[in-house]
């Protein structure tokens, strides 16, 4: 089993949609899961209803806390894009894959839209690496 977090500060967000699109597409013998630092209370709306739109439905995810635990016994970390003073989970190992993506809270829906594309694209490609033995 090859176990893939997606890790960000809030886990409201980037982190959630890249986990979704992950899930939805992971190879067999791949555990996708995802977390954030200092969580969020809820998923930002403008993330729930651009996933919507790709039939994918995060109205019930919840936000939840990453352990440094969790991130080492994972085989590929991706975090989403620490700013400066964020409790940034890529200090907790070394090979951790940033994928430095802005923040979709409280941005413009087409922006958000962006994002998720951005999010889809490479998710896609990482799931292309880990099947081929990354």
């Amino acid at each position: 089993m090859v176990r893939v977090a997606f890790v960000c500060v809030e886990n409201a967000g980037r982190s959630q949609m890249a986990a979704a699109f992950a899930r939805r597409r992971r190879p067999p013998g791949v555990d996708v899961f995802s977390g954030g630092t200092r969580p969020a209370a809820q998923i930002h709306p403008e993330v729930v209803a651009v996933m919507r739109e790709v039939g994918i439905d995060l109205q019930a995810e919840t936000p939840r806390a990453i352990t440094p635990a969790e991130i080492m016994s994972s085989d590929v970390v991706v975090t989403m894009g620490c700013a400066v003073g964020d409790v940034c989970p890529a200090k907790f190992r070394g090979d951790t894959i940033d994928w430095a993506l802005p923040d979709p809270a409280g941005r413009p829906i087409e922006e958000v839209r962006r994002i998720r594309d951005d999010i889809e694209r490479r998710v896609s490609l990482l799931l292309e690496e880990v099947a081929r033995g990354r």
